[in-house]
């Protein structure tokens, strides 16, 4: 008996070494990727980015330190971005997101990283496909953005000759129209030409549908307005401004009944909306639903004090004379 006491004291002696050893194990290991991190860390600091990835590329997920691997996420992003490793950088860039999806670090790198891919990836088409209708189409949304209007209608209307069915063309031609300054007497009717030339060409373009609706909207075309406005909706089931302007041009032609549902739908859609929830309030109360409408009505005003106090600037700190 007492044999076989010391052989199974020897077995348990055994496993007990064995798994001691191997947790002794798996902590060095966890501890040599530490450490190389750091030091792949160390040399993207330096900017020795070349070196930094051939230690960084492959081995930054795999420490269970969040600190470092933060730190050695962001590393790998910047030296990549550096090299023109646009793959891995975006690859890289998508985990962190992922993984830190509120983190100020991540979040800054992403508004540079991706801005630097933008630019960088515009470089290359202008460069590679220089009469390309994506290279026009981007040189003529860059002169939208300078608000040089005349020479983007310039390349949007040559673009229309070489492509006269692009889809998104006339819509772009119709949103000039409405965001110059100085717009002539006749600026709804030219826009509502260039929104009706996209709804032939793409008749699925919910957006189209909208501006439409807002243009019959100002003439108090309610009718119209409200005929678009319902396409827009169908169209894209998510587009919260088109529910709120279908519910308000129903109310501004008398069908409060009508327009609580699409409101209901704004809502719903945009539950932060103080706008959706006062032209519900006013659907309902005109609806005879008032208690439906003074819930809404709170919710209105309970949003809007919010909103004015965050926008309010923080009173100054006064010090109490001693």
């Amino acid at each position: 008996m007492r044999g076989f006491a010391k052989i199974f004291l020897s077995l348990f002696l055994s496993g007990l070494l064995i798994s001691t050893g191997a947790a002794q194990s798996k902590t060095s290991s966890a501890s040599a990727i530490d450490s190389e991190l750091a030091r792949g860390v160390a040399l993207a600091t330096a900017g020795r980015c070349p070196e930094a990835l051939a230690v960084l590329t492959n081995q930054w997920e795999k420490t269970t330190n969040r600190d470092l691997k933060l730190r050695a996420g962001t590393s790998t992003v910047r030296c990549a971005i550096k090299l023109d490793q646009l793959n891995l950088s975006e690859g890289v860039l998508y985990r962190l997101n992922r993984d830190y999806p509120v983190d100020p670090d991540v979040l800054f790198l992403s508004v540079h990283a991706y801005s630097d891919l933008s630019a960088r990836s515009s470089q290359i088409l202008a460069t590679s496909a220089p009469d390309s209708l994506q290279a026009r189409e981007l040189y003529a949304e860059a002169l939208e953005t300078q608000q040089q209007w005349d020479d983007a209608v310039a390349v949007y209307k040559k673009l229309l000759v070489s492509f006269p069915n692009e889809p998104g063309i006339h819509f772009r031609l119709g949103r000039i129209l409405l965001s110059r300054p100085n717009p002539p007497a006749d600026v709804a009717e030219q826009a509502k030409k260039e929104f009706e030339a996209e709804l032939a060409i793409d008749p699925k373009n919910a957006a189209a549908e909208f501006v439409l609706g807002e243009l019959a909207r100002q003439s108090q075309q309610w009718d119209e307005a409200i005929r678009h406005f319902t396409r827009a909706t169908e169209l894209d089931a998510g587009f919260a401004d088109a529910f709120v302007s279908l519910g308000s041009a129903l109310e501004s032609a008398g069908k409060y009944a009508e327009a609580v549902a699409p409101l209901d739908k704004a809502v719903k859609l945009q539950p932060q909306n103080p706008i959706a929830h006062f032209a519900l309030a006013n659907a309902l109360n005109r609806s005879g639903k008032r208690e439906e409408a003074q819930r809404e009505f709170a919710i209105h005003r309970q949003l809007t004090q919010k909103h004015d106090a965050s926008a309010a600037p923080s009173a100054p700190q006064t010090q109490t004379p001693e």
